[in-house]
């Protein structure tokens, strides 16, 4: 089993608390980076490789300032999240837009930017023309679906919203085709969490062949094949982080086999990974409030879903570090819970820890991606902090915590006064 490390001691994160009341989320800068060249480093031998990270995994400009350093684009999939690649000086081809049932807004402000568009639907092709106009470049996202198994957290693709099929694509790059569009990318995003490197190279091979056929019988040629994101992190102990190396082997081998003996090379490869970038390497750190003993033993903390709902959605496991008991017998059963007025308010049920005390530091691992960007305010909660430990040790604030007044910014009292009922 491996062991769940942390980036800080006890005594740092109590210095850090002292400073920022918990909860909040703290994430490594110097893993980030090194995890990101690593991921780098493994397609070098595709020279066009570029990560574009998605956005919403984790949408602070701090963290996407440092990978863009790492030579990261951004992949976005609304008007804000292309706003905040914007004001952290990432534009031009170094945003994939890929979104789902788009208001005009957002595809206007996409080809403001000259961002790569991404189109869900072979509709969409027309209404970006009517309300942004066509640009030179033009990807579509292709849905598989019975040609590939999903999973419990994306679905399966035949029922998913996402992506044309096989025939509307050869229809879609047509009509590009004919309207003088000659620059051709194409997308699909099948799997989320997956730890199966052969399932990326069997969903490669796919997309490479579906290149190939389309090129043949319409005389286009692709720029580039985005596998989209979908690698896993090893969440539970017992598991073992993707196969990397075997994953970027077995597509090579494929691009070799189908694209450069099909004299349809160079082509570029694109992946939009967010939570295998930044999700090891984000914790959630909170504190005991209540110890409750009733038909089981809870212990509540002062995070609740609004914080990390992913165990609560999914039924995810996050693991958890009681810190300064990591040594210590791991024999009480408890339901680690939250505040809210839901009884799934939990992070987990019937974990093995060490007996808990009012007051113990609970950090909850991997949660660096789909942590902070999912929390909402029901029940008036208000959202935490975000923290950088930075590489030389100092921890800086990149989001400050909510307050009350956030939470009532956009509700007029003023009004209540003539407000007749």
């Amino acid at each position: 089993m491996a062991e769940k490390l942390l980036p800080f001691t006890k005594k740092q994160i109590e210095k850090i608390i002292e400073q920022y009341p918990t909860p909040f989320h703290i994430y490594d800068e110097k893993a980030i980076r090194e995890n990101a060249q690593a991921f780098k480093n493994a397609f070098s031998w595709n020279k066009g490789f570029k990560e574009f990270f998605a956005v919403k995994a984790t949408p602070n400009p701090y963290l996407m300032k440092i990978l863009h350093k790492e030579c990261f684009g951004a992949d976005c999939s609304s008007l804000a999240e292309l706003i905040m690649a914007q004001k952290t000086g990432i534009t031009g081809e170094e945003i994939m837009f890929s979104s789902n049932d788009t208001p005009a807004a957002e595809f206007v402000k996409a080809r403001e930017l000259n961002a790569i568009i991404n189109l869900d639907d072979f509709t969409h092709l027309a209404y970006l023309e009517e309300h942004a106009g066509l640009p030179e470049l033009i990807c579509f996202r292709y849905n598989p679906g019975p040609l590939k198994k999903g999973n419990i957290i994306i679905g399966h693709p035949e029922e998913a919203k996402y992506g044309l099929t096989r025939e509307q694509l050869f229809e879609g790059y047509e009509t590009c085709k004919a309207k003088g569009i000659n620059r051709f990318g194409i997308h699909t995003m099948v799997a989320s969490n997956e730890l199966d490197a052969a399932y990326f190279v069997e969903t490669a091979e796919i997309l490479f062949q579906l290149v190939a056929d389309i090129s043949r019988k319409l005389t286009i040629r692709f720029e580039f094949v985005n596998f989209s994101g979908g690698v896993g992190i090893p969440y539970q102990p017992d598991q073992k982080r993707i196969d990397l190396a075997a994953m970027s082997r077995g597509i090579k081998e494929k691009y070799e086999k189908i694209i450069a003996a099909h004299g349809l090379a160079p082509i570029k490869i694109f992946t939009e990974c967010g939570r295998y970038i930044t999700g090891p390497y984000g914790y959630l750190v909170s504190r005991v409030l209540h110890i409750k003993d009733t038909y089981k033993k809870f212990a509540g903390l002062d995070a609740s879903m609004a914080n990390l709902m992913r165990p609560a959605l999914y039924g995810a496991y996050h693991h958890i570090t009681v810190m300064g008991k990591e040594k210590l017998p791991h024999n009480v059963a408890y339901d680690v819970t939250g505040s809210l007025c839901e009884n799934n308010d939990k992070f987990a049920i019937d974990r093995l820890l060490p007996k808990l005390d009012t007051g113990d530091i609970i950090v909850i691992h991997d949660a660096g991606a789909h942590g902070h960007a999912m929390g909402f305010n029901y029940n008036g909660k208000l959202r935490s902090a975000e923290l950088l430990l930075r590489e030389n040790g100092n921890v800086v604030q990149i989001r400050r915590a909510e307050t009350v007044d956030d939470y009532f910014a956009t509700l007029d009292f003023n009004g209540l006064a003539g407000f007749k009922v």
